[in-house]
């Protein structure tokens, strides 16, 4: 019973598979006319929303920058201080 419909669903699957295939230069024509389509979908930022996003982008990078300067110059001189403890 098993084998029964393991061949019926054989069957209707090869009777939606008889689409002929496109050849490989069609497939690749396609491809790049597709990607030529969804280009021309993207909305590109305008100059002042560029510059607004690069300052603000420029702004994280200090201040996070800053955070790090902070922190290991304090470890630093922790780490000092305990090694000036160890020495005495």
């Amino acid at each position: 019973m098993a084998e029964k419909s393991k061949t019926s669903a054989k069957g209707k699957t090869s009777a939606k598979g008889k689409k002929k295939k496109k050849s490989v230069f069609s497939r690749i024509t396609s491809f790049f006319r597709s990607c030529v389509g969804e280009c021309k979908k993207i909305s590109w930022p305008t100059w002042k929303q560029t510059t607004k996003n690069f300052g603000i982008v420029l702004v994280v990078i200090i201040i996070c920058g800053l955070i790090i300067f902070g922190v290991d110059r304090g470890l630093f001189a922790l780490l000092d201080l305990v090694m000036e403890t160890a020495n005495t």
